[in-house]
């Protein structure tokens, strides 16, 4: 089975979302995520987005990036976080533009959720 990483800065919105919903809709493959500086705790506002969506989000927990993770996924996924940070391999990294809704309003999680449940069914 195919294994994909979503990576975002502090593992706590944007790379957690798009774990869950890959995981919701996907059978064929299985996500996991990692930040470059991980948060203590998933953020708020996307555990809240997510219950909306029908998916609990509240158990997964933030965790670091490591050189070890490029032998386990398949496919690295980065949210616009890691430019000139050179952990992943090229041939394995997917770069999605994704905005980080940290700080911003439970309508930015939304459209940035709405955005990653989209791209995580592709």
């Amino acid at each position: 089975m195919k294994k994909v990483l979503f990576v975002c800065v502090e593992n706590a919105g944007r790379s957690q979302t798009a774990k869950g919903f890959f995981n919701k809709f996907t059978t064929k493959a299985v996500a996991d995520s990692a930040g470059i500086q991980p948060a203590d705790h998933v953020d708020s506002k996307a555990i809240t987005v997510m219950k909306e969506a029908g998916i609990d989000i509240s158990t997964y927990t933030p965790k670091s990036l490591t050189v070890s993770m490029n032998n386990e996924f398949d496919y690295v996924v980065t949210m616009d976080c890691i430019n000139g940070y050179p952990l992943t391999p090229k041939e394995k990294t997917i770069k999605w533009d994704i905005e980080d809704p940290k700080d911003k309003s439970i309508e930015k999680y939304r459209e940035i959720g709405t955005l990653l449940k989209f791209m995580s069914k592709i």
